[in-house]
């Protein structure tokens, strides 16, 4: 399987849940401030990167992992992984898009914007982390359901 978690900039919650998926991140407890900073693309993906599948890591089924950015059009960049993906023979039964935006909240959502939009980073990348932190259980509840839809498939 191919599973991508997709957000609007894959910067924050993408990040997060393909960690946690993959093992970066913790399942039984609250990470750290800086295991949060120092994910691979957290709060790193520059506008021209949205839409870029980044691999994250082969979780314990073997199934790889990537995170996307979509910004608003996460239908339409859902179509497209399928369809690209299924030129390269992977059919459709194989890939799982997980909308991952739904577990943050306001808090994380206003950090990104201060600093992937307005680039004030020393500002918004706290604030996310902070928001993220608050909202964890959100991540770590999305993970467990993939992960148990995965075994059921298996």
């Amino acid at each position: 399987m191919v599973i991508i978690y997709m957000c609007y900039g894959s910067a924050h919650s993408s990040v997060v849940a393909a960690s946690i998926h993959v093992g970066l991140l913790p399942l039984n407890r609250i990470p750290t401030f800086q295991e949060i900073l120092s994910l691979p693309h957290y709060d790193k993906t520059a506008n021209d990167e949205i839409g870029t599948l980044f691999y994250m890591g082969r979780d314990e089924f073997g199934n790889e992992v990537y995170i996307v950015g979509a910004r608003n059009g996460r239908d339409i960049v859902t179509k497209a992984i399928y369809s690209f993906l299924t030129i390269f023979g992977i059919s459709k039964k194989e890939i799982l898009v997980v909308d991952a935006l739904p577990a943050i909240g306001l808090t994380t959502k206003i950090g990104g914007f201060a600093s992937r939009r307005l680039g004030i980073i020393s500002l918004g990348r706290p604030i996310t982390v902070y928001g993220i932190l608050k909202r964890y259980k959100n991540f770590v509840e999305l993970v467990t359901d993939i992960k148990t839809k995965l075994q059921k498939i298996s």
